[in-house]
Order: C-alpha cells, then structure tokens, then sequence
C-alpha cells in the first residue's frame, strides 16, 4: 500500500528596509514578504519499506499528478495491483487519467491502481501526511527563492530517508479506527 499526498511550497524573499534611529530608540529593520511563486510537492511513500516518492513541480493539476501515477506504476513494474491511500482533491480522480492520455493507456494504467480516498478532514489517516511534516521540518522550514533549489533540497531528502530506511511508526489500531470513526463503521442491531 502506498499513501500519497501533496502539498503547496511558497517560494519568497524577505526585503529588509532600514527604519532610521529616532532619540532613545535604536535603527530599526522592517521587513516585507514578497511572494516569487510557489511549487507544489507531491510525495508517496511505503510506510512499512522505508520507501518515498516526490516530485515538485510547478502546479498542482490533474495533468501533473497523473504524470506523477505513471511515475509510481514504472517503480512497480512487477506489482499487480497498486493501492494508494490519498486525499480527496478534485485532481485525484480516475478521469484525470483519460484527460491526459489516450483512452487505452489510461485504461492501462487506471486498472493498475486502486484508489482508496481518506475521509473528509481525515488527512490525518494518510501516512504520507506524516512524512510530509517530516519534510517540512527538516528540509523546508525557511524560505525558498528558487524552484530548482526545492528539487535539489527535497531530492537530497529524499535520498538521505532511503537510505535510511526510514518507517513511519503507525500505531492507529482498527480498534481505535472503529472507536474514532465509528460514524463510518455499520453497527449490527439486537
């Protein structure tokens, strides 16, 4: 089973403007965001393999997630059937498939997979969400002017995770799953 998720990055400089010192106060600095973009993060990872997946991109489309499925179906050439547990973006849908390629090798790669979607505010279920975090505050906790520096850092991350085999700790039970989501579990009545 593999978890996916995405996640937008800002890019942005920070412009400091020179306040002049005043009688009994010292010289300030103000400093103003300018926003230079943004990027986008896509990541799936075998939480029990120690493996992960990302690519950033420049968007967040369907075309661009799609492209990142095909990705994913050529790292498991030998496996059968590809279960990915993921949010509910309106990207993540099977007909994103057939808008971007031709109706037989969407069939092709859609048949390959099977989409299993986390509950509404339940981003939380989905384990890459977790490494995202990790990702966060290990790679991309400052700000960033340059796309091709956030694939450099995050392909670097990537990397040292792996080969560190480096597992998400999952202690969620289906006990506890029925418990906390007993709204979404059929209860058998006397």
């Amino acid at each position: 089973m593999i978890d996916t998720e995405t996640a937008e990055c800002f890019l942005s400089v920070a412009d400091s403007e020179q306040i002049p010192a005043s009688p009994g106060h010292p010289t300030m600095h103000d400093y103003e965001y300018r926003r230079c973009g943004m990027c986008n993060v896509f990541i799936a990872c075998e939480p029990l393999a120690g493996k992960r997946m990302l690519k950033v991109t420049e968007r967040r489309t369907k075309h661009d997630w799609v492209y990142f499925l095909e990705e994913i179906e050529d790292q498991y050439k030998t496996t059968e059937k590809i279960t990915l547990v993921m949010d509910n973006l309106n990207t993540h849908v099977p007909g994103s498939l057939y808008e971007t390629f031709q109706p037989d090798k969407a069939k092709a790669i859609l048949d390959r997979f099977e989409f299993v979607y986390t509950p509404k505010h339940g981003s939380w279920l989905n384990i890459a969400e977790i490494e995202l975090n990790v990702l966060t505050g290990q790679c991309l906790n400052r700000r960033i002017d340059d796309i091709e520096f956030v694939r450099k850092e995050v392909l670097a991350w990537e990397k040292f995770r792996n080969n560190k085999n480096a597992k998400v700790n999952w202690q969620f039970t289906t006990e506890d799953a029925r418990i906390k989501l007993s709204r979404l579990y059929p209860t058998l009545e006397d």
